[in-house]
C-alpha cells in the first residue's frame, strides 16, 4: 500500500514545513511568504536531511501559478487602473525599464549572456502584489490615494510581466537560450516568424476570451450557483481557472499563466465574482504555499556564503535602485512627497512574479541556476526589510520638508493644480463646503450637494481626478489636506462646513486643527470605519463622526419602520 507515495510525501512535507516556518516568520512579524521560501530550502536538495521530489513539486507549483494568476485576474479592475493611469502607467513602465537596465548591467559585469541579464533584470523590477496588499492593509491606507496609486502601479507591472511571459519563449532562441520548439540558440532568421506566430496566437486567445469567454463563463457560473450547492460552485470556479489555463495552452499555445489571468478577468464580469474569489481562496492559498515552497527547493542557500557581494548588489537594486527611480518619477509627475515615498517603499521588494520569470528563464536555458538563487535571496531579504521602509516614511518626510528647500519647492511650487484658478467666482468661495476626498463616498456627497445648489471645493490627492473636476467647472485643488496650504487654497477661512470623506483617518486631526485655526466657527463632519476610531475622534475633536456600518444599519432600520408602518395587521389577531 505504501510502495509509491511520492506525491503524498511531497505535499505533506511542503504544507507541514510551510506551516511551521510560516508561523515562525509571522511570529517575528515577517510575511508568511518568507517562511514558505525557507521551508522549501529546508526540504530541498541543497540542504541535508529529507529531500522532497523536486519534479513533482514543480508540477504542483504550476497549479499554484495558475491559481495565483487567476486571483490576480479576479481582482484586476480596469476602472481602478484608469483612475490613476496618469502616474501608474508611465511610472511603472519607466521604472521597469530602469530596473531591467540595472539587472542587465550587473549580469554583463558578471559575464552572463544578454538573455540571462534580461530575465534577471525583469525579475528584479517586479514587486510582489501579495506583499504590497498586506502592507497597505496593515497600515490602513489601502483605499487611500497613495494606496490606489501603489496598487495601480503594480497592476501595470503585472500586465507587463504577463506580456513578458508570452514573449520570452518566442525570443529565447535569439537571446541564446532554447526556443519554444526545443531548438537551440541560433535561429535568428526565424525570430520574426516565431514572434509573429506567438503574438497571433495570443491575439486569437484574447479575442476568444473577450468575445466568447466574457459571456459563456459568467453564464456557466450563474447556472452552477442556481443549483444551491456550495461545493459545486467552488469546483466550477477552480475547474474554470485550471481548465482555461490548460485549454489555452493546448489550443492557442499560450502560457498557463496568461490563460489563468484571463480566466479571472472574464469571471470578474460576473455578479458572482466576489463569491468566486472567496470560495476559491482556501485552495488558492494552499497551492500558492506549494508554489513558494517549490521555489525555495530550487534555491541554493550557499549563494549567501559564496557570493555575498552579488547578493548585496541584488538587494541594493531591489530596495534602493528602483525605489529611487520611482521616487524621482513620482516627483517629476508633480505628486506630493508622501505619495513618492509611499510608492518607493511599496516597490522595494520582489516576490511571486519574479519567481515565475526566473523559473521560465531557467526552463528556456536563459538564466543560470545562480541567478534564481540570487533572486530568491534578494526576495527574502527585501520582503523581510520592507515593513521597516514603511515605518521610515513619516520621519523621512519630516526631515526632507524641514531641511530640504529643493524638496519643498519641487513638491508644490511647480504644480498648477495646487492652486485654485483665479477664474473661480468669489461667491462660490464663501459659505461653501470643503470636501476632502473624492472617492466613492466623496463623489456621492458631492453629487448630492451640487444637486441642491450648494457650492463645494474639493481637496483631493489624485491629480487626474482634480483635472477632471476642473474640466467640469468644479472648484478643486490637489494635495494632502493635512497640509495648511491645501486648506488655505480651498478657502477654508470662509467655508461653512468641512467634510472629510477620505478613508485615510491618519491625518484627520491635522486637518481639523488647521481648519479651526483659520475658521474657529467651522463645523466638521468626518467618516471613519470603526467605532473605536470614531469615539476617539469625538473626544479629541468634538466633530460629528459617521461610521459606515452604523449608518447603513440606521438607514435600513428607518426603511423597515416605514415599510412596517404601511402594513395593516391581519384580521383576527
Amino acid at each position: 500500500m505504501h510502495h509509491n507515495i511520492t506525491l503524498i510525501t511531497t505535499i505533506a512535507a511542503a504544507l507541514g514545513f510551510g506551516l511551521i516556518f510560516g508561523m515562525i516568520a509571522v511570529r517575528f512579524k515577517l510575511p508568511a511568504l518568507v517562511g514558505y521560501l525557507a521551508a522549501g530550502i529546508v526540504i530541498g536538495p541543497a540542504t541535508p536531511g529529507f529531500v522532497a521530489d523536486v519534479a513533482l513539486a514543480g508540477q504542483l507549483a504550476e497549479i499554484g501559478v495558475m491559481l495565483l494568476m487567476f486571483g490576480v485576474g479576479l481582482h484586476f479592475s480596469l476602472d481602478d487602473l484608469m483612475e490613476v493611469r496618469g502616474i501608474a502607467v508611465p511610472g511603472a513602465v519607466l521604472q521597469i525599464g530602469a530596473a531591467t537596465g540595472m539587472g542587465i548591467g550587473m549580469a554583463y559585469f558578471w559575464g552572463w549572456s544578454l538573455g540571462a541579464g534580461l530575465v534577471f533584470g525583469l525579475a528584479l523590477s517586479v514587486a510582489s502584489t501579495v506583499v504590497l496588499l498586506r502592507a497597505l492593509e496593515d497600515l490602513g491606507i489601502l483605499d487611500s490615494i497613495n494606496g490606489r496609486i501603489a496598487v495601480g502601479w503594480l497592476v501595470v507591472e503585472d500586465l507587463v510581466t504577463v506580456l513578458m511571459l508570452v514573449m520570452l519563449p518566442a525570443l529565447a532562441g535569439a537571446l541564446g537560450g532554447t526556443g519554444p520548439d526545443g531548438a537551440a540558440a541560433g535561429a535568428d532568421a526565424n525570430i520574426w516568424k516565431t514572434l509573429g506566430i506567438t503574438l497571433g496566437q495570443v491575439a486569437a486567445f484574447i479575442v476568444f476570451m473577450l468575445v466568447v469567454g466574457r459571456k459563456l463563463f459568467p453564464w456557466f457560473l450563474w447556472r452552477v450557483a442556481k443549483t444551491g450547492s456550495r461545493e459545486l460552485f467552488t469546483l466550477a470556479v477552480v475547474a474554470t481557472a485550471v481548465g482555461i489555463a490548460y485549454g489555452s495552452s493546448e489550443l492557442f499555445g499560450v502560457s498557463f499563466a496568461l490563460g489563468a489571468f484571463f480566466a479571472g478577468m472574464v469571471l470578474r464580469e460576473s455578479p458572482l465574482s466576489h463569491r468566486a474569489a472567496e470560495e476559491s481562496l482556501p485552495l488558492r492559498d494552499a497551492f500558492s504555499v506549494l508554489f513558494f515552497v517549490s521555489v525555495g527547493m530550487l534555491a541554493d542557500p550557499m549563494v549567501l556564503v559564496d557570493s555575498p557581494l552579488r547578493v548585496l548588489a541584488v538587494v541594493a537594486v531591489v530596495m534602493f535602485g528602483k525605489s529611487i527611480v520611482a521616487f524621482a518619477l513620482v516627483m517629476v509627475l508633480r505628486y506630493p512627497l508622501n505619495t513618492a515615498l509611499t510608492v518607493s517603499a511599496s516597490l522595494a521588494q520582489i516576490g511571486e512574479f519574479s519567481f515565475i520569470l526566473a523559473a521560465l528563464g531557467m526552463s528556456l536555458g536563459l538564466l543560470p541556476k545562480e541567478g534564481q538563487s540570487l533572486i530568491l535571496a534578494g526576495a527574502i531579504i527585501s520582503i523581510a526589510l520592507n515593513p521597516l521602509l514603511f515605518k521610515l516614511i513619516e520621519p523621512l518626510q519630516r526631515a526632507l520638508r524641514e531641511k530640504s528647500d529643493a524638496a519643498r519647492k519641487v513638491e508644490r511650487s511647480t504644480d498648477p493644480l495646487a492652486e485654485l484658478p483665479m477664474s473661480v467666482p468669489q461667491e462660490r468661495l464663501s459659505g461653501q463646503v470643503v470636501l476632502v476626498g473624492y472617492g466613492r463616498v466623496g463623489r456621492m456627497i458631492a453629487d448630492s450637494l451640487m444637486a441642491q445648489g450648494v457650492h463645494i471645493v474639493v481637496a483631493e490627492q489624485n491629480r487626474e481626478l482634480v483635472d477632471q473636476l476642473r474640466r467640469r467647472d468644479i472648484a478643486a485643488v490637489v494635495g494632502n489636506a493635512a497640509e495648511p496650504a491645501v486648506l488655505i487654497q480651498a478657502h477654508i477661512a470662509r467655508a461653512a462646513l468641512l467634510v472629510i470623506a477620505t478613508p485615510d483617518t491618519f491625518h484627520v486631526r491635522a486637518m481639523i486643527e488647521t481648519a479651526r485655526a483659520l475658521n474657529p466657527a467651522i463645523r466638521t463632519l468626518v467618516r471613519t470605519h470603526n467605532e473605536e476610531e470614531a469615539e476617539l475622534l469625538r473626544k479629541e475633536t468634538g466633530c460629528q463622526v459617521f461610521v459606515g456600518e452604523r449608518e447603513l444599519a440606521r438607514s435600513m432600520a428607518e426603511r423597515i419602520s416605514v415599510d412596517l408602518a404601511g402594513v395593516k395587521p391581519a384580521s383576527g389577531h
